[in-house]
């Protein structure tokens, strides 16, 4: 019982910190220009609790897990979100919700990397490449930030007093209730699709994202597979498949973090991974 009450004092200190940090975050936006500072104001609310609670900061995951059973599962959390949005934008363009190969994009490509005589296939492939590695890589540390709160202290946290279904719900949707001022205030989504449809369509997604990143952090006992798992559906998302993508006037419903198909392909793969988590994390 006094363990119980221990986690749950802690699980309200962090939420708290969280949203003392979040206005801090949110403030630095405009003054840097980028979202950064919103995804490290979690891991600043993150160290100030363990502080706070006394908890130890190697049990926010940082372990690699050495060898390649470690690496096998950075691999897999980079993966499985490229397939998810492959897949989704596959039956994107098989049904008319939106068309491949937006020449603007390559077009727009070619200016940035300074290759206007390059063709568009090979100014495609150079962009795969850069953003797989380089963006990707750039992308860690600001993901890091926030992550070793979510799935870093969060989850396993959660772990303590709820089976593995009440985890992954929960820590999503407060995954998901974080993004939403920004989505109030115009700064995340898209100006065509109702704000209550965004705000469902978004949070089925993110918290779908969040139970398999859920599971492989209880898995491995380890915050980096969802590292890699976050930094790779971002930039596969947001810097290949959607502007990859000439939009209708319909496709706002269905494409990218706020569209329909992305959130249906996410929850049946997280539908799988909750099904594995009950069966593996039985109290």
């Amino acid at each position: 019982m006094k363990q119980h009450s221990e986690t749950l004092f802690t699980l309200i200190t962090f939420l708290v910190l969280i949203v003392a940090f979040y206005f801090l975050g949110y403030w630095l936006i405009y003054r840097m220009g980028q979202a950064t500072p919103l995804m490290l104001s979690v891991g600043a609310a993150t160290i100030t609790t363990c502080l706070i609670r006394k908890r130890k900061f190697s049990s926010l995951g940082w372990q690699w897990r050495s060898g390649q059973e470690g690496s096998k599962y950075q691999y897999i959390n980079y993966l499985i979100p490229l397939l998810i949005a492959l897949v989704s934008y596959l039956v994107i363009w098989l049904f008319g919700f939106g068309d491949v190969y937006n020449a603007d994009f390559l077009s727009t490509l070619k200016d940035n990397y300074n290759l206007s005589h390059w063709n568009n296939l090979a100014i495609l492939l150079l962009h795969i490449g850069i953003i797989a590695t380089i963006s990707f890589v750039v992308s860690l540390p600001s993901i890091l930030g926030e992550e070793i709160g979510w799935r870093g202290f969060l989850v396993p946290e959660l772990a303590k007093i709820m089976p593995f279904a009440g985890v992954a719900l929960v820590s999503g949707l407060i995954w998901s209730l974080f993004h939403w001022p920004l989505i109030f205030l115009g700064l995340y989504g898209n100006d065509v699709t109702p704000l209550p449809y965004q705000l469902l369509v978004f949070s089925v997604f993110i918290t779908s994202t969040g139970t398999i990143m859920a599971y492989f952090r209880l898995k491995t006992q380890s915050v980096w597979p969802a590292v890699f798992y976050h930094g790779s559906s971002n930039i596969f998302i947001q810097k290949l498949f959607t502007p990859i993508t000439v939009t209708t006037t319909n496709s706002a419903w269905y494409i990218d973090e706020f569209g329909a198909v992305l959130a249906i392909t996410a929850t049946l793969v997280a539908l799988y991974y909750l099904k594995k988590g009950n069966a593996e994390f039985t109290r």
